[in-house]
């Protein structure tokens, strides 16, 4: 006969996933987004937009790094509605960012991990979980102020 799983249990593992992997998310969409910046004008801009200068290809490989965050989120109990908003959000950012020179400066503007990761932090907190602190480029425009 196999062991009961209490929810207490289940529920102390599900907390510790989060606290887990969440970082781990927020780390590799800070990488693709913004990791490096313009000193004189502030701008930041990631591996995502470096990649695209080689068409189709380089968007073809973040967008399948981007998919792992939604992946992610899947498996930290994101529901439908929210991981259909970040596929939708990967797949723009894949579709446009394959154009060539529009595509990247497109992948310079549109932050699709970040944005992805905000709107699993937004869910994640309303849910009660704990979480790090965001990264100022992951903020939502209410945690600015």
């Amino acid at each position: 006969m196999t062991p009961k799983i209490s929810s207490k249990a289940a529920a102390a593992r599900a907390a510790t996933r989060v606290g887990d992997e969440f970082p781990e998310l927020a780390d590799l969409a800070f990488l693709l987004d913004s990791r490096w910046r313009i000193p004189v004008i502030g701008f930041r801009f990631g591996v995502d937009a470096v990649a695209s200068l080689v068409p189709v290809v380089g968007d073809l490989l973040t967008g399948a790094i981007s998919a792992h965050i939604v992946h992610k989120a899947h498996r930290l109990g994101a529901p439908r509605r929210l991981i259909l908003q970040m596929a939708g959000n990967v797949v723009l950012d894949v579709a446009v960012g394959s154009i060539p020179v529009v595509g990247t400066v497109f992948d310079v503007f549109f932050k699709a991990n970040n944005v992805n990761v905000r709107l699993l932090r937004e869910h994640l907190a309303a849910q009660g979980k704990a979480l790090p602190p965001p990264l100022p480029e992951q903020k939502s425009a209410a945690e600015k102020k």
